[in-house]
């Protein structure tokens, strides 16, 4: 029986990485970050990702992988599938190589991302829209590269992509003479915690490697626990540069012997993190950026006094979907609340319910009446933020019990996109 065989990266191929990348990416500030320090009694330490030139980690793995192509190669042209920080660096690697490129992109790729990648890549790119999720890109950027007969630029499933990664961890151990005891990393696709956690077994083997998914897309827990890279039906796209229904072959079988654990986040307390990043850092990250730091509280009690390192990803927000961002993380908080709210046809029950049902503190948010053509006496969904989590209950009893309480949304997914 054949034994399979499977890819590390060797230690000198990583450190040849780095130097290939000199000029091109550039070694991003490891700091400590004082409120999450206090908050968690222990020595937090961000690796600023976010910092980079494309203002994500993803520049090392494109450019490691593009500049190794031979000239019959550059010359055919390469093909890429992103959901957006990917994109940039390749955008950026075409330009700094001469590489005509075409990126495929889903359809909902915040505006941001896209003008970016445009920026980067100027005359050497072409962009193309396909899809709903990076899958569907990807899918299509197959298909392209197959009948063109073109280069395809993988965005974690490549050795050399990885050995790109892999050069962050590399800098980790280069920044501090500390030992660190817990690495935190955010996982999409798995090339950077494939990468990353190479070189801590070969560095410093006795760091804990936590990756850390979306909810929404757990596509290396789920196949790390069935024992095999598994395809997921479905996913959230939300955390956009993290959420895909398989990570790459390679990076699976990196990661199911190289990572300590798999965890997930919720969405809504990334969106949390977010928030809390900016109002109290001055700091802008992007979903999967704020992956590694939304799972901090989950190993309070292990990493309590101990030296932390997280993986800050990427900063490529796109500032319309802050309303979005801070609705999720209302309602994570369990402080947004939606119902349909039945007025009793009797006169002043509006202003009954304003007054006497609302708390003091609760703000109303969202007000549609369902019927448009019978408002004096119809149903209307209502959107509540309320100041505590605890005033939920005493809300709904004072609804219920004035013959308001229609329906409670929150815990009907499919009728709350419905309806709101």
């Amino acid at each position: 029986m054949q034994t399979e065989q499977i890819y590390y990266p060797s230690l000198d191929s990583i450190k040849s990485a780095l130097k290939n990348l000199s000029g091109v990416a550039f070694e991003t500030p490891l700091g400590k970050n004082f409120n999450m320090s206090k908050e968690l009694d222990a020595t937090i330490l961000f690796k600023r990702e976010d910092l980079q030139v494309v203002r994500s980690y993803k520049i090392r793995g494109a450019y490691n992988k593009m500049s190794s192509l031979n000239d019959v190669e550059k010359k055919l042209g390469i093909v890429c599938a992103s959901a957006g920080n990917h994109a940039q660096g390749v955008a950026l690697s075409c330009k700094l190589l001469q590489i005509k490129g075409t990126i495929f992109m889903p359809s909902p790729t915040p505006n941001q991302k896209i003008n970016q990648v445009k920026m980067f890549g100027e005359d050497f790119i072409n962009i193309v829209l396909e899809g709903d999720t990076f899958d569907d890109a990807f899918n299509a950027a197959k298909l392209e590269c197959d009948a063109k007969n073109k280069i395809f630029i993988h965005p974690f499933n490549d050795q050399k992509v990885i050995e790109g990664q892999a050069t962050v961890g590399l800098e980790i151990l280069s920044q501090t003479d500390k030992k660190i005891d817990y690495v935190f990393v955010p996982v999409g696709g798995g090339g950077l915690s494939a990468g990353l956690s190479s070189v801590f077994k070969y560095l410093s083997p006795e760091t804990k490697i936590i990756g850390v998914e979306p909810e929404g897309a757990p596509s290396m827990l789920t196949s790390i626990r069935n024992q095999k890279n598994i395809v997921l039906d479905q996913i959230d796209p939300f955390v956009d540069g993290a959420a895909v229904k398989k990570v790459g072959d390679l990076n699976f079988a990196i990661c199911r012997q190289n990572l300590t654990e798999v965890i997930t986040v919720p969405e809504g307390k990334v969106c949390q993190t977010i928030l809390d990043l900016y109002n109290k850092d001055a700091i802008v990250v992007e979903p999967a950026g704020a992956l590694s730091i939304a799972a901090l509280d989950i190993f309070s009690k292990e990493i309590k006094g101990k030296n932390v390192v997280c993986v800050v990803s990427g900063s490529n927000n796109d500032i319309t979907r802050t309303a979005e961002i801070k609705e999720r993380a209302l309602l994570f908080a369990n402080l947004k609340h939606y119902f349909i709210v039945k007025f009793p046809q009797r006169a002043g029950a509006l202003k009954e319910f304003v007054v006497e049902i609302l708390g003091p503190n609760d703000d109303i948010t969202h007000f549609e009446y369902t019927k448009k053509n019978n408002r004096a006496n119809g149903s209307a969904v209502v959107g509540l933020q309320l100041k505590s989590s605890e005033d939920l209950q005493p809300l709904i009893k004072r609804m219920k019990e004035s013959n308001f309480f229609g329906d409670y949304l929150n815990d009907k997914p499919d009728l709350f996109q419905f309806l709101v």
